[in-house]
């Protein structure tokens, strides 16, 4: 199923170079502090890199917006940057002074629809981006310069990197959805907020569907649909700054709606409970406890995988068997609201948390069947 994503945006400028060579700066930092230009004896300037960084955001409010421009003014010195920003006028206003000169910040192109906002931004950020590497990312992702030239190197190669995101710092509720991570790392990869992409698939693609709620997995679906290829480098660690609370206890339900897409894991999560309350109803806690610690070495294996034991805390893993409980009672609340009609979103409802392969692979088939 095509969308149009390129009557907004400019041709592409592909990258003919190679990559400047190893990264350099301490994690957390792009380019070591601001450029003070050659000086005796001093390191030669980094090379920026021919890629754009699309960044969609809608905020109700500014608690964070000092530190976003820190970061976007140090991202600025490596990368060009755009910001598609759908927020209410007043604050649209207020970061358009922030960030004048900064970034390159526009508005929602209005000729795209969608229920879902983030990927209304991504289609008209990518359309309009002036290289053919493009990191999408949300607004709590922070990438330090080494993770953005490794994205830049592996576009050369691939269609689409899945990068593994870490939260810094780590407060109690980082450390339990790390649990998910964990597992995701263990059996698979992880779903992180951000993704990087070729502009010349993207847009030979049509994009991908703004009406679905578990836009990452989409995206991905589309690039695999259409012949695209993708590497999910699990050493390939990008900051990513936790929630508040309130946040993260609002987004439980409407993770656990993104399972819908993928029926294997939707019935786990469903199995659950049951299983739980069939182990309390015969008196046999020792299931639950031998449960319990498989998860728990499950998670550790993903913990210690490709060096994570580096960015994940040490006892990480043991918030696995707590957010495998919280799942499975969560994925009973978001097949009553499909039920019910769907998942609120933005003053609305979306449906679909993503269209299956099959389903996907069919839009193409019709797309590239030329008419009798």
């Amino acid at each position: 199923m095509p969308f149009d994503v390129s009557a907004g945006g400019r041709p592409a400028a592909v990258p003919g170079g190679a990559d400047a060579g190893p990264p350099a700066g301490r994690p957390g930092t792009l380019a070591g502090g601001a450029d003070a230009g050659p000086s005796a004896g001093a390191a030669p300037a980094r090379r920026r890199l021919p890629v754009e960084y699309v960044l969609p955001l809608r905020w109700s409010g500014d608690a964070g917006l000092a530190e976003l421009t820190g970061y976007l003014r140090e991202l600025g010195r490596l990368v060009d940057v755009t910001v598609v920003d759908g927020s209410a006028p007043e604050i649209f206003a207020r970061h358009a002074a922030a960030w004048r000169g900064v970034v390159r910040h526009l508005t929602p192109d209005p000729a795209v629809h969608g229920g879902n906002g983030k990927v209304v931004g991504v289609l008209t950020g990518v359309a309009a981006a002036r290289h053919e590497h493009v990191v999408i990312a949300d607004d709590d992702v922070r990438y330090d310069e080494a993770g953005l030239r490794a994205a830049h190197r592996l576009l050369g190669g691939v269609d689409l990197v899945r990068p593994q995101n870490h939260f810094d710092p780590v407060p109690w509720h980082a450390w339990w959805d790390t649990g998910r991570t964990l597992l995701n790392r263990a059996l698979g990869a992880d779903w992180p907020g951000t993704l990087a992409v070729r502009r010349s698939t993207f847009i030979a693609m049509g994009g991908y569907d703004p009406d679905v709620l578990f836009e990452n997995l989409e995206l991905v679906r589309t690039v695999r649909a259409y012949g695209g290829t993708e590497a999910t480098p699990p050493g390939l660690y990008v900051r990513r700054l936790p929630p508040d609370g309130a946040h993260f206890r609002g987004q439980r339900v409407r993770q656990a709606y993104d399972d819908l897409a993928q029926p294997a894991r939707l019935a786990t999560s469903l199995a659950v409970l049951p299983a739980v309350l069939a182990a309390l109803a015969a008196r046999r806690p020792g299931l639950l406890i031998g449960a319990a610690a498989a998860v728990v070495a499950l998670a550790e294996v993903g913990r210690r995988r490709a060096g994570g034991a580096r960015v994940f805390p040490r006892t990480a893993a043991l918030a696995a068997p707590l957010w495998l409980l919280e799942r499975g009672a969560c994925s009973w609340l978001a097949v009553a609201h499909r039920v019910l009609g769907g998942m609120p979103y933005a003053g609305a409802r979306i449906t679909r948390a993503a269209n299956s392969p099959g389903t996907l692979r069919a839009g193409r088939n019709a797309q590239s069947t030329p008419e009798a």
